[in-house]
């Protein structure tokens, strides 16, 4: 065998290894309750109550109640205090769990300090990072939003919650990202590149943290049922709430990152197999817009009627 042969055998070897390792890897996500099992007292035991921001609907509302169903009570924040305690009461009377409001916009710089004060004497074990903000559901260039001052305060919980975890020796933050956030992503540009912050940030804490006991994940679905989402309808593909948050806690044990559900961890793959060129045409950008466009409308349709 010549030396270019040795070549294209090491290459092709390296190309199957590197696929199988992909495939075995779906393959564990098939099966998360056996490849990922957890124990009937993993989210107590990482600490009395979970905080999630953003709970006032979608999906931190879904994980607010699920975190509340297995056990914990729950801290719940997000900007309007009627529709917080109205998920409060709901929570309370379905689940038993104690449940405290924190009315806040994490716009506003200033609000971190009272956050702190008001969680100060409670034992958090779950942190759910899931505030942010979509400009607008219907896709657009980045000149074209009306607001590109929003932020998150994904690191200002973190800075806040993660002494008292690493103290402890245990804790579990969900760091919510996005599928999007997969590749630079055209019409979708801020919400994209916020989204792979919210991802890098919490990759970076686990590597920092993870010999404190503490489990890091982000967690980047893609189409979830929502407000920001123009509550399209829900199939194989699009989710409620509900649902993908009831599968993304199976996969906790999965890995620093996932995308929650099968479905989505396809839906992955497949963004990363389409050509760029491809995906940055304009005829793709005006049929993503015209998509959207077409489903927001049914929706709204549907909801009339």
């Amino acid at each position: 065998m010549d030396l270019m042969e040795l070549i294209f055998v090491c290459l092709g070897a390296a190309v199957v290894v590197y696929y199988g390792v992909k495939l075995l890897f779906f393959a564990r996500m098939l099966f998360p309750k056996l490849c990922f099992p957890l124990p009937k007292t993993f989210f107590t035991s990482m600490g009395e109550w979970a905080v999630v921001t953003g709970a006032s609907e979608g999906i931190g509302r879904a994980y607010a109640f699920a975190l509340a169903e297995r056990g914990m009570n729950v801290v719940i924040m997000s900007r309007t205090k009627a529709t917080l305690d109205q998920v409060a009461k709901e929570i309370g009377e379905t689940t038993g769990q104690t449940v405290k409001v924190i009315a806040t916009d994490f716009t506003n710089q200033n609000v971190f300090d009272e956050i702190e004060a008001q969680l100060k004497d409670l034992n958090v074990g779950i942190l759910v990072n899931n505030v942010g903000t979509l400009p607008s559901h219907i896709p657009c260039k980045f000149l074209e939003f009306e607001e590109l001052d929003k932020v998150s305060g994904t690191s200002a919980m973190c800075k806040m919650i993660l002494p008292g975890m690493a103290n402890r020796g245990k804790g579990l933050i969900l760091n919510i990202s996005s599928g999007i956030a997969t590749i630079p992503f055209p019409l979708y540009t801020l919400y994209a590149a916020s989204k792979v912050f919210v991802e890098r940030f919490s990759l970076g804490l686990q590597a920092e943290y993870k010999d404190k006991g503490i489990i890091m994940q982000a967690i980047a679905p893609f189409g979830i049922s929502t407000r920001m989402a123009g509550y399209q309808q829900t199939n194989t593909v699009t989710l409620s709430p509900e649902d993908f948050v009831k599968s993304s806690l199976l996969y906790l044990r999965a890995g620093d990152k996932t995308n929650g559900s099968v479905c989505h961890t396809l839906l992955g793959w497949l963004l990363q197999a389409i050509p760029l060129k491809v995906l940055y045409s304009e005829f793709m950008q005006h049929s993503l817009q015209d998509y959207v466009k077409k489903k927001t409308a049914q929706t709204a349709s549907s909801s009339a009627s």
